[in-house]
């Protein structure tokens, strides 16, 4: 894999975004943008050239530093799961104003759908819609690299007790899409540390 992934959980919420680099093409995708912090600026200046700002779903955490992003890197391009939009575009939708005091409401520029591929400089994104969480919620696979938001994290699962979001759906989503990637799939969560797909098969007892 050729890839290049760094992990900050800069934010107030603990909520992990991931700069991810290809090295070949110098071009720079960041997966969650959640908080914008100089670490993560000099990752990315790093990195190459911004190209994609990828929402796993829309919820307020994950969107925080989503106008900052967009003010200084006006070029890339934001991509989210069509199933998404009514949460990224709403803010009594996605909670941004009532836990952040700012009323978050942005369009995606690309809506992909289950199966949607990107090209990514020398590598592909593989987009995964991934209900449960959030009715749009998704997962990114590349190169036996998952970025799984807020879908499946270390021996646990993202939340199902919020308006929209369903733990059949969830479940289901896990056990038919994501367990059958490779077992050595290095997993990226939305919160927490990084885990295997052999590992959350063997020892997640909430899937």
């Amino acid at each position: 894999m050729s890839i290049k992934v760094k992990g900050f959980d800069d934010g107030v919420f603990m909520e992990n975004t991931y700069v991810v680099s290809d090295p070949g093409s110098g071009l720079v995708a960041v997966v969650d943008p959640g908080a914008y912090t100089d670490r993560i600026r000099e990752a990315v200046a790093e990195g190459g050239k911004l190209s994609l700002i990828i929402l796993t779903h829309g919820h307020a955490d994950h969107i925080f530093a989503l106008p900052e992003f967009r003010r200084d890197y006006p070029e890339a391009k934001i991509v989210a799961c069509s199933g998404e939009r009514p949460m990224l575009t709403t803010a009594s939708m996605n909670n941004s104003e009532e836990f952040t005091g700012r009323k978050l409401e942005q369009e995606a520029d690309i809506y992909v759908e289950d199966g949607d591929q990107i090209e990514f400089g020398n590598e592909t994104l593989m987009f995964i819609h991934t209900p449960g969480h959030t009715p749009g919620g998704m997962c990114i696979y590349t190169g036996k690299i998952l970025f799984s938001g807020d879908t499946l994290f270390y021996r646990s699962v993202g939340r199902t007790d919020l308006p929209e979001s369903s733990t059949v759906q969830l479940v289901r989503a896990i056990r038919e899409k994501l367990y059958v990637l490779p077992d050595d799939t290095v997993v990226y969560p939305g919160h927490g540390p990084a885990t295997t797909i052999g590992e959350e098969k063997r020892d997640n007892f909430f899937v």
